[in-house]
């Protein structure tokens, strides 16, 4: 008798972008809440072996695992939702899939068999799901792209073929169409969702669940068309019409009982009677709040043609509008192109009007300068500033120029012969570079830092618990001899975090000094086992907020539990308008 997992496999139809993630991450949230174990898998029939590669214009956000993972941002939506860290090994890629088979066809493991897509790619495909849901209760898979791609047709073969092994009981499959209401028409038509259950019916799959993105709820009429064309329950036909807040959307799954339909149809009984509160509550107070701040994102990956594309930056927005929520507060999020500065650099003087200044993630040197006057008009105007990765670099290079005197101080990866090498290579990754080796060779995942006591950093991280929060994962990596690199070496009764890291370039060691007689004080180190010092927080002690991380605290933020630079921050602009 199967005893292992249950899958619920999430596959949408007529367009991308319907929402599979944020609906997958959030029937992992009402399963929680009714006591189940569940985790969730994200495959992406792109032969791009990770997401680390692709420009966050085309793809969106690279999500970095606790592991150091650069994958797909639906694993960010998980991990909000979910409230867990979740491994690399939960991003399944058409080009691991292959890389693997013909790795094991290479060293003669298939003993001279003809090697096919069938078996040998599908086996490849089931082992990978089997293995990311072991330990679990529920597992939900989410295929990305849509019903009627060439390039899912694998995946659907593959996730049928593991529904005949471990029993049609032990699957569920959910679709998610999209309902357009045409304005000349004015009526919702349900004509492309019945030609997505056809195309998904091609693949000897039929919906269990329809879940029906719109800009309006569902009415009667369109569930009844639906029901008689797929030939389920009216029941089992969901509305999910478009929201402000994608935290409402468990919420309005819930309207419709879905957790308790999605277990009867397993054959499940309710564990424990969810309580929402607590997340009503926070959603409550983003939504009510009567206080807001306005914060300028000031970046490089913001328009995509003629739109603006704030899916480059969608965990720091997150972060941000978790610690609006902590605060009772609306967080208002402009997205500045800092090219615009660069063209004409008066035009930072519309920074003014904001409560705060962020400078996310990036790479390159496209945008440097616009973002360095950014810098620079924080630090001067004491707005409250911060800085992610990329922006710890440049404000180290604006204050090495515009306070230090080391007039020419750059970054190499954007001046490689400038005078001042403020921000160079670490020392491993001069190689990686030479070699043309750019794919997963960064420095990935979660890192510790030593925070310094008496800091703004070390007092906001203590506040908010997470000094405590850490504690046990260190211990686990103390464990695991080849994770002990993301320890380093920690001094005796120190206060540690774990922070996540995607950069290839470090503070230069030549110039901490330099820097920190002139005020900088760096408030938080990583210290490798081999003895270097990497600086991983930076902040002035004299300005009312001004803190940059070479980390990406952004990945480790929740609705529940706040980034503390992020909440940090938020109440510092908060302080400002007032």
């Amino acid at each position: 008798m199967y005893k292992g997992p249950k899958f619920i496999v999430v596959a949408g139809g007529v367009m991308s972008g319907v929402g599979k993630g944020l609906a997958t991450a959030s029937i992992g949230k009402i399963l929680q809440q009714y006591g189940y174990r569940t985790t969730a898998i994200k495959i992406d029939p792109y032969i791009n072996y990770d997401a680390g590669t692709l420009r966050p214009t085309e793809h969106g956000e690279v999500w970095v695992t606790e592991d150091g993972g650069e994958i797909d941002q639906d694993l960010g939506s998980y991990e909000r939702f979910l409230g867990m860290d979740i491994p690399k090994r939960n991003n399944i890629t058409t080009g691991q899939i292959y890389k693997t088979v013909i790795d094991r066809e290479r060293r003669g493991e298939y003993l001279g068999q003809t090697v096919q897509p069938i078996p040998h790619v599908t086996d490849e495909i089931k082992r990978r799901i089997r293995e990311a849901a072991e330990g679990y209760e529920i597992a939900l898979v989410e295929i990305g792209g849509t019903i009627g791609d060439y390039e899912n047709e694998i995946y659907l073969y593959a996730l049928k073929s593991l529904e005949l092994e471990v029993g049609e009981e032990n699957f569920i499959y959910v679709l998610i169409t999209y309902l357009p209401i045409p304005k000349h028409v004015g009526e919702m038509k349900t004509k492309p969702t019945q030609q997505a259950i056809r195309l998904l019916s091609q693949n000897g799959i039929f919906p269990d669940f329809i879940l029906c993105r719109a800009a309006r709820p569902l009415d009667d009429v369109r569930k009844k068309k639906i029901e008689t064309y797929a030939n389920i329950g009216a029941e089992y036909v969901i509305s999910a019409p478009d929201v402000d807040n994608v935290y409402v959307i468990p919420l309005n799954f819930e309207k419709d009982e879905l957790g308790r339909k999605i277990l009867r149809k397993f054959g499940l009984p309710p564990r424990r009677e969810p309580d929402w509160s607590g997340w009503e509550e926070l959603v409550r107070r983003m939504e009510e709040a009567k206080r807001s701040v306005r914060i300028a994102m000031v970046g490089k990956y913001v328009d995509s043609g003629d739109f603006i594309f704030a899916d480059s930056y969608i965990s720091v927005n997150h972060a941000l509008e978790h610690a609006g929520a902590a605060h009772g507060v609306k967080v208002r999020i402009d997205w500045i192109d800092a090219k615009q500065f660069e063209a004409d650099p008066k035009r930072v003087s519309m920074l003014e009007e904001y409560d705060g200044i962020l400078v996310p993630g990036a790479f390159g040197v496209t945008g440097a300068e616009g973002m360095i006057f950014a810098v620079r008009y924080a630090r001067e105007n004491g707005v409250p500033y911060l800085g992610l990765c990329y922006g710890l670099h440049l404000a180290v290079i604006e204050f090495a120029r515009n306070v230090c005197g080391l007039e020419g101080a750059n970054s190499t990866e954007m001046d490689p012969e400038c005078r001042y090498k403020v921000i160079d290579f670490q020392p491993d990754q001069r190689e990686i570079i030479e070699k043309g080796a750019y794919g997963g060779t960064m420095r990935l995942g979660a890192y510790a830092a030593v925070l310094r006591e008496g800091t703004k950093v070390v007092e906001l991280y203590r506040r908010l618990g997470r000094l405590h929060e850490d504690r046990d994962r260190i211990e686990e990596l103390k464990k695991d001899p080849s994770q002990r690199f993301r320890l380093g070496v920690i001094p005796e009764g120190a206060p540690v975090v774990l922070e996540r890291h995607r950069h290839r370039y470090e503070v230069s060691p030549d110039f901490v000094g330099t820097l920190e007689d002139h005020g900088m004080i760096f408030s938080g180190y990583h210290e490798t086992l081999e003895g270097n010092r990497l600086m991983e927080f930076l902040e002035l002690p004299d300005h009312p907020f001004f803190i940059a991380t070479q980390a990406h605290p952004e990945f480790k933020s929740r609705l529940e539990r706040p980034a503390p630079l992020f909440y940090g921050f938020v109440e510092a602009a908060l302080e400002r308008g007032r």
